[in-house]
């Protein structure tokens, strides 16, 4: 196989060299350069950013608009399902969608979608007098529209930024998407109380959707070249994608293990409030161990872009193992300082994770079914998130809050964990664990 050079495969300008340094050459020239000055995903990468910015900026406000309308939790529970189911119900279509379209087209359009979602939500509050059926349908849309519009994201990136021999140039496009969404989530939420407490929480949809608008006039200057490949029926495109991620064990059992803290993650949100408030010093507490979970994905987001493992997934899903430790502190209700640094340390195992697992299905997953595989990623991820929902309050309520607290860190130490047993995982992406030169750094390496 030629090897591929940065600024293409054109060797006719380059010196002669040997193979093995024509291809070390290629390593670091492509590395070397920031993926930032690549104009396709800079503009993918400024786009993503404003509309992870807007939508941070939406739960709080909707919380807040939707207890002020209504004074009811129930009501707010509405409107997340609204959100939350259609997405997972729709997220294998919006696979495929992703494979058999060009990836740009699918997310302008679920872009366009979902601003004119946001607006409308917007203008009803705004408006004074808003219609909870209205403000439920809307958030509908835009969950329809998200189903459609996460499959896209790894396809964007793969064709936005070449891949290279060690994947360096790709991880640090992944690792710079990570860091800038785990910032916008950090100044989300303040973001969201100035603009409710001053303008109202309307303003924050407005802004979500301009958020939108603008992500999909960069993506309108984006050029990505797509291969549709064999026009199949719907049935066998599904299968297909299964049958990739069923054929990979280091894929299907790290999901399994990313299943498994999303649904410990659900605990923690569905449990933490009522232990901080009542054990460990106030609301405070929690909103002080939010915003330090967020400093933490930052700080791992950032490391995913210096730090190379030799075995990246098995690296990162021994991260994730990391967040049984926030779970055991709640359980034994340690001191507010423990309990707030554990949380830290554990979101620094998620904003590793994020990058290096998007560079490695990138890298892995064939370029016709990445749409799809991700999609299932993204639904068998995600799904054990309500089941956490409903089953903490219930276990809560028949044998204390300690008792779902252990179990669930349990499942993700033991989820996690167990992927270090798996051949597939400790071999997956060796091969780009050798350090490619960085100038102005030294080196460094996990191993």
């Amino acid at each position: 196989m030629a090897p591929v050079y940065a600024g293409g495969n054109d060797t006719s300008t380059l010196p002669k060299y040997s193979l093995p340094k024509l291809r070390r050459r290629n390593t670091v020239l492509a590395v070397s350069r920031h993926p930032l000055r690549l104009r396709d995903f800079r503009l993918l990468f400024i786009g993503r950013t404003v509309s992870t910015l807007g939508d941070a900026v939406v739960p709080a406000a909707l919380a807040i608009a939707i207890t002020r309308a209504t004074g009811s939790s129930g009501a707010l529970a509405l409107v997340l399902g609204c959100t939350m189911v259609p997405r997972l119900l729709l997220l294998p279509l919006g696979g495929v969608a992703g494979d058999r379209c060009n990836p740009r087209l699918v997310a302008l359009t679920t872009d366009l979608v979902r601003a004119a979602a946001q607006l409308l939500v917007g203008v009803e509050l705004v408006g004074g007098r808003p219609s909870l059926a209205l403000i439920a349908a809307a958030e509908a849309l835009g969950g329809i529209a998200s189903a459609f519009a996460m499959p896209t994201a790894a396809p964007l990136v793969a064709a936005t930024v070449a891949t290279t021999a060690d994947g360096g140039l790709r991880m640090r496009a992944n690792a710079l998407l990570g860091a800038a969404g785990s910032a916008a989530r950090l100044g989300g939420p303040a973001l969201a109380g100035t603009l409710v407490f001053t303008a109202g929480p309307g303003w924050a949809f407005v802004l979500d959707g301009a958020s939108f608008v603008l992500s999909a006039a960069l993506l309108t200057r984006i050029t990505v070249r797509h291969q549709p490949g064999e026009r199949r029926s719907l049935l066998r495109d599904l299968a297909e994608g299964w049958g990739e991620v069923r054929s990979r064990t280091w894929y299907w059992t790290s999901l399994i293990g990313h299943a498994a803290w999303n649904g410990a993650n659900a605990v923690l949100l569905t449990l933490g409030p009522l232990i901080a408030a009542r054990r460990l010093g106030g609301d405070g507490v929690w909103v002080v161990l939010t915003q330090a979970g967020a400093v933490g994905m930052l700080v791992g987001s950032l490391l995913a872009g210096r730090v190379r493992p030799r075995r990246p997934v098995l690296v990162a899903n021994l991260g994730l193992a990391l967040f049984a430790l926030p779970l055991l502190a709640l359980a034994a209700a340690a001191p507010a300082p423990v309990t707030v640094a554990a949380h830290a340390v554990a979101m620094v195992g998620l904003g590793f994770l994020n990058p290096v697992w998007q560079t490695v299905v990138q890298q892995e997953i064939p370029a016709g079914v990445l749409a799809r595989v991700s999609s299932y990623d993204w639904l068998l991820s995600l799904a054990a998130a309500p089941l956490g929902y409903l089953l903490a309050p219930l276990a809560a309520d028949a044998w204390g809050s300690a008792a779902p607290l252990l179990v669930a860190a349990a499942l993700v130490a033991l989820a996690c964990g167990g992927t270090a047993v798996v051949p597939g995982v400790r071999r997956v992406g060796s091969g780009a664990a050798e350090e490619v030169p960085d100038p102005g750094r030294t080196p460094s390496r996990v191993r």
